[in-house]
């Protein structure tokens, strides 16, 4: 990319810098023309979109080498090993080539399915033996596996109709004996008698939290354009709307951890693309939802077996078959370079603009998206608007060379993509996956994390405006997006979410600056318009005065809170006043002075501040760097002589100090310490905010480890009522591993 722009002339980047919508076929048609007269441009085309130079095609000599490898730690007994090399096997094996007069991939899956099963992972055994017997459903070897993974299960009644097929499969006098054998043991231990095979019955479990027939309307207003209304009230706790995307991507750093489809972690067995060995998935389902496929199972009926038996071998091989696939978001880049090597956001791109023509029915139109989403291009800096138009034409180079001469490329389509480069920067989504620790796998304290996974574009969901202190709260059950209600919300109100800043998280300063340089717009919600506690304490320093609880803010801060009004609620006002009484004085507007206390009015000064602000953030990288309680201890206390109690540092060096003390297993002092960083968190978030509730779950698992029941319960039932209210029915399926809470 570095060396395209560095032979670009300073003319057209200069004409790139000054476009907007209007002029950008020009732009966009110019520079195209330009690269195409670029040697080194029609290289990295090539590399990126010929599979000639692919790094993810299938390769049966690395398939063979990998199985080898996984044949002889199982024989060893190395398990683990056995299971890392079948599973690259797979991610390399073609569908189509035979290894000893069987199918190679589903050999594969039927010795991965052994060491599974080895493992103790009896499910995901007979999950994979499915998957050798969609590929060939006369492969005995998979039937006696099956049969097996069934028996370990206790579903006794399918293991014998499993082995009474591999039976009829199997070629070798030696074979079939083990399997009587097989079925004799299961049928004499179990008291079962022979049976007629009937065709066994999968319930699906499914969550019944729908959301209800709430009606939502897209209004639009003044100050924050095109948002989303209810016309009804909506009660806390209810799930207002869930939708799938329009197209999604998994972050590149998570390639080989979560599914490629779902984003969900992946599991032991995980199953490869079909066609290609990078895009990696945790079921059949996924695999079959995100790439086209051709049904390859042998249907060649070359056994005798009876029309009972045969109506059960359907059973099993059919549901392997009949799986939704209309997604087929993997086809046009799979096996490619490019959907490795570009930016997420650029392989999203070009998913969206599939998607789109798919859609439309056809290709060779002028028109190769339409979203109806907003952008802000002509704010973007000249940097990003350069990058957008190189990345677009390098996108729909690659696009080009799979669709061929049905694709076109001009000014007017490559100025298109440029367009959603810059929506899809505003209008995105991180899919986000909760991580935690439970305190029963031999961790101290249970924690939780949000990482994010993927991105994706969710057309509606893109309609609901911002707000740093939100109304509503999004959260992923697999790739679905849901939104529920945290408040109350009168009928009319607008339904605002968090873009990422959250009062709290972030002081107003800071929350102005994300906004305006990610999104391009500045905030006038209520938090950052209106005076609140915690933008007041969440960087403010203590007054000289020691009995003093008011708080002194530094230059930055002034800016902002002087530009804010303060008619807040009397909930507001008496927060406010015991720290700002100043600014509680109904009968005049107070100008907040730095380094003046808002609630005395003492001076503390700003160059006194500064030096003191250096001196606080050196104390709290030594407590942070280290794990020694003494001058841990002695740099807290320096802390709470600089800063204001309700400062966000006190949180986080308390938090720290809890970690330190469980590491040591102190817990009892880490139980104190881990309260005190929630007391000041739950200044600047509010009690029932999500961040309380992860809080909690530290503090729970401290007071289960020492024994301490009543405070326990005391803490487990508002971590309950937190996450209810921010997941409804969902909680069990967003923690599972938080056994504490059921």
């Amino acid at each position: 990319m570095e060396k395209l722009k560095s032979a670009i002339s300073q003319t057209l980047i200069l004409s790139i810098s000054q476009s907007n919508s209007r002029t950008l076929p020009n732009t966009c048609s110019s520079l195209h023309d330009f690269l195409n007269q670029l040697p080194q441009f029609h290289q990295m085309v090539e590399d990126l979109a010929y599979k000639d130079t692919s790094l993810f095609l299938k390769n049966k000599e690395s398939a063979l080498e990998f199985k080898l490898k996984g044949n002889n730690c199982f024989s060893k007994g190395d398990n683990s090993n056995a299971l890392k090399f079948y599973t690259q096997a797979l991610r390399f094996a073609p569908r189509d080539v035979n290894d000893m007069g069987k199918n190679l991939v589903a050999t594969l899956y039927v010795n991965r399915a052994a060491v599974l099963q080895k493992m103790g992972l009896v499910m995901e055994s007979l999950q994979d033996c499915n998957l050798a017997l969609a590929i060939c459903r006369s492969y005995s070897k998979a039937w006696y596996r099956r049969g097996k993974a069934n028996t370990s299960m206790g579903n006794y009644d399918n293991a014998v109709r499993d082995l009474k097929v591999s039976l009829c499969m199997e070629q070798s006098i030696s074979g079939k004996k083990q399997i009587e054998d097989e079925i004799h043991l299961i049928l004499d231990q179990h008291n079962m008698k022979d049976f007629p095979p009937n065709v066994a019955k999968v319930k699906d479990s499914n969550i019944n939290d729908q959301s209800q027939q709430i009606q939502l309307q897209c209004v639009t207003t003044e100050t924050k354009g095109r948002g989303m209304v209810c016309l009804t009230e909506i009660p806390p706790s209810t799930l207002l709307h869930t939708e799938e995307p329009y197209a999604a991507i998994i972050s590149k750093e998570f390639r080989e951890t979560h599914c490629h489809f779902c984003f969900n972690e992946l599991p032991e067995n995980i199953v490869p693309c079909r066609s290609c060995s990078m895009a990696l998935y945790c079921s059949q389902v996924c695999q079959e939802n995100a790439s086209w496929h051709d049904p390859q199972c042998d249907m060649n009926k070359d056994y005798d077996i009876d029309f009972d038996l045969e109506k059960y071998v359907e059973s099993v091989t059919k549901s392997n078959m009949n799986i939704n696939n209309q997604n087929d978001e993997h086809k046009h880049e799979c096996g490619a370079n490019w959907s490795a090597a570009l930016p997420s956001e650029t392989v999203l791109a070009g998913r969206v603009i599939v998607k789109y023509i798919k859609q439309q029915g056809h290709f060779g139109n002028s028109r190769i998206v339409n979203l109806d989403l907003c952008h802000n291009y002509a704010r973007l800096d000249p940097e990003t608007k350069l990058e957008f138009h190189i990345s677009s034409i390098i996108l729909l180079k690659c696009l080009h060379h799979f669709y061929g001469s049905e694709f076109q490329l001009k000014g007017e389509t490559i100025s298109q993509c440029v367009l959603l480069f810059s929506q899809i920067q505003m209008n995105s989504m991180a899919i986000v996956r909760i991580k935690s620790s439970d305190s029963s796998e031999n961790h101290t304290t249970s924690t939780i994390e949000q990482v994010r996974v993927g991105q994706a574009i969710y057309l509606s969901g893109s309609m609901f405006n911002h707000s740093c202190q939100p109304n509503i709260h999004t959260y992923f059950l697999s790739r679905t997006l849901n939104i529920r209600a945290i408040k109350f919300i009168p009928s009319g109100q607008p339904l605002e979410l968090s873009y990422g800043p959250q009062v709290g998280q972030w002081s107003c300063n800071e929350r102005q600056s994300s906004l305006r340089n990610q999104y391009m717009f500045i905030c006038s919600c209520a938090s950052c318009t209106q005076t609140n506690l915690s933008d007041l304490v969440i960087e403010a320093f203590r007054c000289s005065n020691p009995s003093c609880s008011g708080v002194v803010l530094d230059c930055d801060e002034v800016g902002y809170e002087n530009r804010k009004v303060t008619p807040f609620g009397s909930a507001e006002y008496n927060k406010v006043k015991k720290v700002a009484r100043l600014l509680c004085d109904l009968n005049k507007n107070y100008w907040v002075e730095p380094g003046f206390c808002l609630k005395c009015g003492g001076m503390r000064g700003c160059g006194s501040l500064h030096g003191t602000l250096r001196k606080g953030e050196i104390c709290k990288r030594l407590i942070e760097s280290g794990d020694e309680v003494a001058s841990g201890l002695t740099c807290l206390d320096m802390l709470k002589k600089i800063f204001h109690k309700y400062n966000k540092r006190a949180a986080e060096v308390e938090d720290h100090m809890a970690k330190v003390f469980c590491g040591i297993a102190e817990l009892q002092r880490a139980c104190h310490h881990c309260k005190a960083s929630i007391k000041v968190l739950e200044k600047l978030y509010g009690e029932e905010h999500i961040v309380i509730g992860n809080e909690l779950v530290k503090l729970a698992s401290i007071q289960l480890s020492l024994g301490e029941k009543a405070e326990f319960e005391e803490t487990r039932n508002r971590i309950k009522l937190v996450f209810s209210l921010h997941y409804g029915s969902h909680v069990d399926v967003m923690f599972p591993h938080l056994h504490f809470l059921k």
